[in-house]
């Protein structure tokens, strides 16, 4: 299949500039209850599936992928041979759903080549629109949920997928445990201090790429306080004036993105609980000039935490950064 999956568009709010925050679908939470409902519309010649192969995505070749969509005709095998089949809703005369496959063997489904083949999603999310890569991040999130629920936490026994694959049902009539699909809430905040933004590096990340500071967020926290106790865990620095900036859904595998802005109250590092390898203040200038010697890598276009620092960094400036380092 090569037609496009189009929505209606609506007023966008800040976060859905974030990259995989602009899904616009009619996510079916009433209808999906029916499971006659579902399974007329699996059928129907509206129907359009995405392909996954355990975490990767069906997508045409290069040199402009995009997702390789699947008419009913299309998915009927591999519907038969499928670990999940999830809807994901409706959008315009389309429903969505995707079909997840075991990758357990090591070996791609065959006879898909003329398709295309199949992906990574951090691979191919910035030669997307907002659009597509927030709907497949959607996907993924739900094939992960499935793939990490076929046994139930309380007792152990297998699980079914119902309505529509939004909700495992525990299959011990003496159990039947209901569980919902998760997301992992995470803090990510841009500390600044006057002309200086503060950043670090994990040991394990390519070299010279730093980003700023991110932490899950723990039971019985607030989200302000997940953004100070992460801060000072991490660097030894304390903050104050902690706001929300904006969020961004982030599929590797499912967490929620919650991004902060935050002002320095004491700015000496020490490093303390072994995330961070280095970190350090960076004015705007000295971002500019290390970033153009190779001495700086700032965070992939597709995250938040690169969205933050261009904001902070755009501030009271003649020209965003990203057309100050374009214009190298």
């Amino acid at each position: 299949m090569t037609d496009r999956v189009e929505s209606s568009s609506r007023p966008r709010n800040r976060s859905q500039e974030n990259t995989f925050a602009s899904l616009q679908i009619d996510r079916a939470a009433l209808r999906r209850r029916y499971p006659s409902w579902i399974a007329g519309r699996l059928e129907a010649p509206g129907a359009r599936f995405l392909l996954f192969w355990g975490s990767k995505v069906l997508m045409t070749p290069d040199p402009a992928p995009s997702p390789a969509w699947l008419s009913p005709e299309d998915a009927e095998s591999h519907l038969r041979r499928a670990e999940t089949v999830i809807l994901l809703g409706e959008t315009g005369e389309h429903t969505i759903f995707v079909i997840g496959l075991d990758a357990a063997d090591g070996s791609p489904p065959p006879g898909l080549k003329e398709m295309g083949a199949f992906r990574r999603l951090r691979a191919v999310a910035a030669l997307l629109d907002g659009e597509t890569a927030s709907l497949l991040a959607y996907a993924k999130g739900m094939i992960h949920y499935h793939h990490e629920h076929r046994f139930c936490p309380a007792c152990g026994s297998p699980t079914r997928a119902e309505e529509g694959g939004h909700l495992r049902v525990c299959t011990d009539p003496g159990c039947g445990r209901q569980d919902f699909p998760r997301t992992d809430p995470a803090v990510i905040v841009l500390v600044s201090s006057d002309d200086r933004c503060l950043l670090g590096r994990q040991p394990t990340w390519p070299e010279h790429l730093y980003s700023i500071i991110a932490g899950f967020v723990e039971p019985g926290e607030s989200l302000e306080a997940a953004a100070a106790r992460e801060v000072r865990e991490e660097t030894g620095v304390r903050i104050s004036r902690v706001r929300y900036q904006s969020s961004q859904p982030w599929p590797f595998p499912r967490s929620l993105m919650i991004g902060f802005t935050a002002a320095a109250e004491t700015t000496t590092i020490r490093l303390q609980d072994g995330e961070l390898e280095e970190a350090q203040w960076l004015s705007r200038e000295e971002i500019v000039t290390r970033v153009r010697e190779g001495a700086l890598q700032l965070p992939s276009d597709i995250s938040i935490s690169r969205r933050l620092i261009d904001a902070w960094f755009d501030v009271g400036q003649s020209a965003p950064l990203r057309e100050v380092l374009d214009s190298a």
